[in-house]
């Protein structure tokens, strides 16, 4: 955010919380004014406003400004106020390397938000699409019925083990449970309840099928809405393209394509201690490991490379990513 160093210009800048917003007046010389906090809700974003007209033309930052600061974000939006959005990781390493021995806190993370702000040149204006921010709401929503369904059909199994001694085979639906129990008439009184109990558990599992389906044809919908063309690349469907889409937000927040391979955890780096220089491994930077863009944006002659490479005579056997291999797997590669 050049423009408030060139002008002088003060920095409100928050740290965003699901109670509290706490912000920091941060000025051109990266020392703190003030700061205030006030409570998540109308009356305190009146307060907030009140706070920043105490100096000429403030500009405002917000640590992850299309996270849990996206309301704010949206309200200063509502207001002609552009709001710039600093990345969480940027304001740590500002806290970490200030003094004050680096203590976390909601008013040392304003103000890191607002030293990060002013000197950093690259930083981007937020920008909270609703849509976007529907769509990543429905995606999360599926995903947690997906995992309510399989806990609940973990508990079915074990249950359907106390009343038929082969219990049911893998790729269990409640259809299949249905017609299970229809054969099952127990005399005693606790087969009945582990009975009754397996019937509750079939519903469950009817009721959680219909609102996936629904789940599923609502993010359908929202991709064909946005108009993506993710769906036309070999091994993308309509789900995969709707948590990219959620996840990524728009592209042209990334400055560069390797920007985009960094947030993604698919970009080489060099590895090296010492003497020893390995080759080049996947960055750690970003949401790798429930990143859907990592399989389709690691070429797949890189994997062959990797197995044809996983033996060295000068170094210990290593797997691909960094651990020791077993006999069983060395004899598979």
């Amino acid at each position: 955010m050049t423009e408030a160093l060139q002008t002088g210009r003060v920095v409100i800048a928050v740290d965003p919380h699901k109670a509290p917003w706490t912000a920091a007046a941060v000025d051109a010389a990266l020392q703190p004014v003030d700061v205030i906090r006030v409570d998540v809700g109308p009356e305190g974003y009146r307060r907030l406003r009140r706070f920043a007209q105490r100096w000429s033309d403030p500009g405002w930052a917000i640590e992850g400004a299309a996270g849990l600061g996206a309301p704010l974000t949206q309200r200063l939006h509502a207001d002609g106020i552009n709001v710039t959005d600093v990345p969480a990781k940027l304001a740590a390493r500002v806290r970490v390397l200030s003094t004050g021995h680096g203590r976390m806190t909601d008013e040392t993370d304003a103000i890191s938000a607002g030293i990060a702000a002013l000197t950093a040149t690259r930083l981007h204006t937020a920008s909270v699409d609703a849509a976007i921010t529907a769509l990543r709401a429905v995606v999360e929503h599926r995903e947690d019925l997906v995992k309510t369904r399989t806990q609940t059909v973990n508990r079915l199994h074990v249950l359907l083990t106390h009343l038929t001694p082969s219990g049911a085979a893998r790729g269990l639906t409640a259809d299949r449970a249905a017609d299970i129990l229809r054969q099952i008439q127990p005399r005693e009184t606790g087969l009945k309840t582990l009975r009754s109990l397996v019937a509750d558990l079939v519903a469950e599992i009817r009721a959680l099928d219909r609102r996936i389906a629904k789940a599923a044809g609502d993010i359908a919908a929202a991709v064909e809405t946005s108009g993506t063309t993710l769906t036309e690349l070999t091994g993308i469907g309509v789900l995969n393209a709707a948590k990219i889409i959620a996840r990524v937000d728009t592209i042209d927040r990334f400055r560069s394509a390797d920007a985009f391979a960094t947030y993604t955890g698919t970009a080489p780096i060099a590895a090296s201690s010492g003497d020893v220089s390995g080759g080049p491994r996947a960055s750690t930077h970003g949401p790798r490991k429930e990143s859907v863009t990592d399989p389709f944006l690691t070429p797949p002659e890189a994997f062959e490379k990797d197995r044809l490479d996983l033996y060295q005579p000068d170094r210990a056997p290593r797997s691909v990513t960094g651990g020791s291999l077993s006999r069983h797997q060395m004899a598979t590669c």
